[in-house]
C-alpha cells in the first residue's frame, strides 16, 4: 500500500516536469520565432518603404524638371514677339496686357510681366504690376547681362521663393526692355504635402526653397531638423513606439527616428529630400508578430486546457493552473478586441484613401477641363463682342460670321470633353508607349466637326500591326490636330479639297498629313514663332513652332515639303520602341 501511494506521487511529479520542460520550449520557441521574424519583415519592410520613397522622390524630381523645362522655352519665343518688340519701341502698351494675358492663359505660366530697359513694368498678366519698377531685381540686371535666358530664385521676406525665367528684348543692337516668366512651383508643395512624407527641396547651397512645412522654407536641413516642435507631417512621422532597436534611423526628428531619402535633381545643384514614417513598418510588423503571439497563447492554452483535465483529480494546485489559464485567456481575449479594433481602424483608413484618390481624380480632371476650354471661351468671347460691334453698326451679315465662328468652337469644345475621358485615365504626365495608330484616330476625332462642316473626304492608311514608340500622347494628339487644321486652312479655297494621312515605319516611324492646298512658299521661316500666313485674329503663328518643339523633345523630326503636284506634305518622324525593336528580333 506504501509502494502505490509512492509510484502514484511520483507519476505527477514527472508529469509535471515534462510539463514545464513543454512550457519552457514553447516560450523559448515562440521568443526565437518571434525574434527572427521581427528581425526578416522589419528588413523586408523597410527595404520596402524605401522603394516606395525612392519612386516618390524620382516622380517628385520628374515633376520639377517638366514643369521648368515646359516654361524655360517662352522667354525666347516671347522676346521675338513683333507686337511687344513694337510696343516697345512705340511706347503704345494699350494691348500689350492683354497679349500677355492670352499667352499666359495659352502657355499655362504663373505670370507675364514685360519691363522696358528701365526695369519699370509697362505691360502685365496682373494689371496690378503695371507701372512697378523691378531695375534693382536680380532676374532684371542678369538678364541684361546675359544672351540667353536667366533663371533667378528670389527669396521673400516670409521664407518662400520665387522662381522665375527672364530674357532681354533687343531691337537691333539696342537692348529695349526685359520678358519675365514666373514659374509657380509651389503648387507642388500643395500636392505633396496630401501624403504622410515630408519632401523639402534645397538649392546648391544647402537652402530650402520649397518644403511641405512652411516653417522649415529659407533654412537649411540642418536648423529645420533642430526646431524645437515639428511640424504636422512630421507629427505624424513619428507618432509610434518609444523605442524600436531594430529599425535603422536615417535621421531623428521631436527625437524619433524616420527615414531620410536624398536625390539629386538636375537643375542648377538642387537636391530633394523626403523623411519617411517608419510607423508603417512598425504596423504591418506588430501585426504579424501579433498573430505568432496569438498562435503560440492558443497553442499554450491548448496544453493547460488537456492538463487541467489529466490532473485536477491528483494534484492539488490543478486550482492555481486553472486560475492562470483563466488569466491566460482573459489577455487573448483582450488581444483579440485590440486586434478587431484594428481591423475596423484600417478599415476606416482604407475608405478614407479611396474617397481621398476619388477627389484626387476629380481635381486632375476639373485642371484638365479648365485648361482645354479657357482658349475656345476666350475665343468666343471676343467673337461675341465683335458681333454685337458689328450689329450695333447695323452690319448683320457680318455679325453672322461671328456667330459661325462661335458655333465652330462650340462643336470644338464637345470634341474636347469626348477627349477629356481619356486624358483622365492618365497616371500622370510622363512619357509611356504609345500605338501611333491610336494617336491618329483620336486627333482624327477631335477634328471630326470642322472635317464634317467643310465634307473633306480624309483618306487614313495605317499598318495592320502596332505601331509603338515612347511619346507623351497627350503631346502627340497637340501634334497630329495642328497638322490637320493646317491641312484644313489650306484647303479653304479648292473645290476639290482632300486630306491623307499615311502611317508607315521601318528604320523609324513615318506619320505623313498631306493635302492638295496651294503649298509652301517660305521654307525658311515656316517653324519659326509667329510667322503665319493666315489673316489677322486666325492665329499667332505658334501652331508649327510649338509642334517642331514637342516633337523634338520626343526625339524625332517635323518636316515640310510641296507634293509632286500640288500642296504640302508635313512629316512626323518619330523613334520606334525599344519593345518593339525586341519583338521584332
Amino acid at each position: 500500500m506504501s509502494q502505490t501511494t509512492t509510484n502514484d506521487t511520483e507519476l505527477p511529479r514527472k508529469g509535471s516536469w515534462r510539463f514545464r520542460f513543454f512550457f519552457l520550449a514553447s516560450i523559448a520557441a515562440a521568443a526565437t520565432v518571434v525574434w527572427v521574424t521581427n528581425q526578416l519583415l522589419t528588413e523586408r519592410f523597410t527595404e520596402s518603404t524605401r522603394n516606395r520613397a525612392e519612386v516618390r522622390l524620382a516622380s517628385y524630381s520628374g515633376q520639377l524638371i517638366s514643369e521648368l523645362q515646359r516654361n524655360s522655352v517662352v522667354p525666347l519665343l516671347l522676346s521675338r514677339d513683333p507686337a511687344l518688340i513694337g510696343a516697345l519701341n512705340s511706347g503704345d502698351f494699350t494691348q500689350s496686357s492683354q497679349r500677355l494675358i492670352s499667352y499666359r492663359d495659352e502657355i499655362g505660366a504663373a505670370d507675364l510681366r514685360l519691363l522696358d530697359a528701365d526695369g519699370r513694368v509697362v505691360a502685365a498678366s496682373d494689371r496690378n504690376e503695371l507701372g512697378a519698377s523691378y531695375r534693382n531685381e536680380p532676374y532684371f540686371v542678369n538678364a541684361l547681362r546675359s544672351n540667353d535666358t536667366v533663371f533667378t530664385t528670389v527669396q521673400l521676406e516670409s521664407g518662400a521663393s520665387a522662381f522665375s525665367y527672364s530674357r532681354k528684348m533687343e531691337a537691333g543692337p539696342e537692348q529695349i526692355g526685359v520678358i519675365v516668366v514666373e514659374v509657380d512651383l509651389g503648387k507642388f508643395q500643395r500636392t505633396w504635402a496630401g501624403f504622410s512624407d515630408a519632401v523639402v527641396v534645397a538649392d546648391s547651397e544647402g537652402r530650402i526653397i520649397l518644403s511641405t512645412e512652411s516653417r522649415w522654407r529659407g533654412r537649411t536641413e540642418e536648423e529645420a531638423l533642430q526646431l524645437r516642435s515639428a511640424p504636422s507631417a512630421i507629427q505624424r512621422a513619428v507618432r509610434a513606439t518609444a523605442d524600436w532597436t531594430a529599425l535603422p534611423p536615417d535621421a531623428y526628428l521631436a527625437g524619433e527616428a524616420v527615414m531620410r531619402q536624398e536625390s539629386r535633381i538636375g537643375f542648377q545643384g538642387w537636391k530633394i529630400t523626403s523623411f519617411t514614417t517608419y510607423a508603417g513598418v512598425r504596423d504591418r510588423v506588430n501585426a504579424v508578430v501579433a498573430l505568432e503571439v496569438m498562435g503560440f497563447a492558443i497553442l499554450l492554452a491548448a496544453a493547460f486546457y488537456f492538463r487541467s483535465r489529466n490532473v485536477t483529480s491528483r494534484l492539488l494546485f490543478s486550482q492555481r493552473e486553472s486560475a492562470d489559464l483563466r488569466q491566460l485567456n482573459a489577455v487573448l481575449q483582450r488581444e483579440i478586441a485590440e486586434r478587431e479594433k484594428a481591423e475596423k481602424n484600417l478599415e476606416v483608413a482604407e475608405q478614407t484613401i479611396q474617397q481621398s484618390s476619388k477627389l484626387a481624380v476629380l481635381g486632375e480632371m476639373s485642371a484638365a477641363v479648365s485648361h482645354e476650354l479657357n482658349q475656345p471661351l476666350a475665343a468666343m468671347k471676343t467673337y461675341l463682342a465683335g458681333a454685337r460691334l458689328l450689329l450695333q453698326r447695323n452690319r448683320p451679315e457680318e455679325a453672322l460670321s461671328s456667330y459661325q465662328r462661335i458655333d465652330d468652337l462650340i462643336d470644338r469644345m464637345g470634341a474636347i470633353t469626348r477627349q477629356l475621358k481619356s486624358y483622365a485615365r492618365k497616371d500622370g504626365e510622363d512619357t509611356e508607349i504609345v500605338d501611333v495608330r491610336n494617336a491618329v484616330q483620336s486627333a482624327l476625332e477631335m477634328m471630326e466637326p470642322q472635317l464634317r462642316q467643310r465634307n473633306i473626304p480624309i483618306t487614313k492608311t495605317l499598318p495592320k500591326d502596332p505601331v509603338l514608340t515612347f511619346a507623351d500622347r497627350i503631346r502627340l494628339e497637340q501634334v497630329l490636330v495642328n497638322l490637320l487644321r493646317n491641312a484644313l486652312d489650306a484647303t479653304s479655297g479648292v473645290p476639290d479639297a482632300a486630306i491623307d494621312i499615311l502611317v508607315s515605319k521601318g528604320d523609324e516611324i513615318s506619320i505623313a498629313v498631306r493635302d492638295n492646298g496651294a503649298g509652301i512658299d517660305n521654307f525658311d521661316s515656316l517653324f519659326e514663332p509667329f510667322y503665319t500666313t493666315k489673316k489677322p485674329g486666325d492665329g499667332v503663328g505658334l501652331g508649327l513652332a510649338i509642334s517642331s518643339s514637342i516633337v523634338n523633345d520626343l526625339g524625332g523630326r517635323l518636316t515640310a515639303r510641296n507634293g509632286s503636284e500640288r500642296g504640302a506634305v508635313f512629316e512626323v518622324r518619330l523613334p520606334i520602341s525599344r519593345e518593339q525593336i525586341e519583338a521584332a528580333e
